[in-house]
């Protein structure tokens, strides 16, 4: 248990400062995050902020498609906000293009490790990725539900003036294989399968149970289709994207 609680706040503290680096890059973000970008810009709250208020909004939802949390979906919604605001705090904003785009590129890659970290915890999804399940499992295709709800949320966040850039893309494309590849070794027992999906954070994977919640079928960010898992431990807010 400590080890998987251990593996849960790094990947959640991790996922915080990869989110600030790409916003350092200032190269573009993936999709939630343009949202969160831009209230943040209309409001002048801090961006950690708008990213825990975000996520407790999402977490209302969950209870008329009575969805049940475990403690990595709450932590998701606090732990990461402050991490990204604290490491906004410490990260300068590089002026030469190679150095912003090496900042993107750690950011992609930190944040594959972090979903690793967080997913192979077993803790509960995050609040953006519960979402997507619940709604999913009332009988909709999960292709159409991820990608109705990124092509929204992106689309608002442009709205709200959040950056849209080749790095959009670019963590569009990374993020699948990055995740295909560190949620396996990072689960707390051996994945029984994975397969990632084109355009998102990775396949399905057999995690650890929640503490106190039930066995079933739960899939991971992608439009493929659902295989088996073990507990609650699906993606974090992104690990599959039609987004990101």
């Amino acid at each position: 248990m400590s080890s998987r609680l251990v593996k849960l706040y790094a990947g959640l503290v991790l996922f915080g400062v990869s989110m600030a680096l790409m916003l350092r890059a200032r190269l573009g973000l993936d999709s939630w995050d343009v949202l969160h970008q831009g209230i943040s810009r209309r409001t002048g709250l801090p961006f950690g902020w708008v990213v825990i208020a975000v996520g407790a909004l999402v977490l209302l939802v969950w209870v008329p498609l009575r969805q049940r949390p475990g403690l990595g979906t709450v932590s998701n919604v606090i732990v990461v906000g402050l991490a990204v605001d604290a490491a906004l705090d410490v990260l300068p904003a590089p002026s030469p293009m190679w150095a912003r785009v090496g900042f993107l590129a750690v950011g992609i890659v930190a944040n594959g490790v972090a979903t690793g970290l967080y997913i192979g915890a077993g803790f509960g999804p995050g609040p953006r990725d519960g979402l997507m399940t619940a709604l999913a499992a009332r009988g909709h295709s999960i292709r159409l539900v991820r990608t109705s709800i990124e092509v929204t949320v992106l689309g608002a966040g442009w709205l709200l003036g959040g950056s849209v850039g080749v790095g959009t893309v670019a963590y569009a494309l990374a993020i699948g294989p990055l995740a295909h590849y560190f949620i396996p070794r990072f689960a707390a027992r051996p994945m029984t399968s994975a397969s990632a999906g084109s355009s998102g954070r990775s396949g399905w994977a057999s995690v650890p149970a929640a503490p106190g919640i039930g066995n079933r079928q739960q899939p991971t960010r992608t439009g493929c289709a659902p295989r088996s898992t073990t507990g609650t431990g699906t993606v974090d807010r992104s690990s599959c994207l039609a987004r990101a």
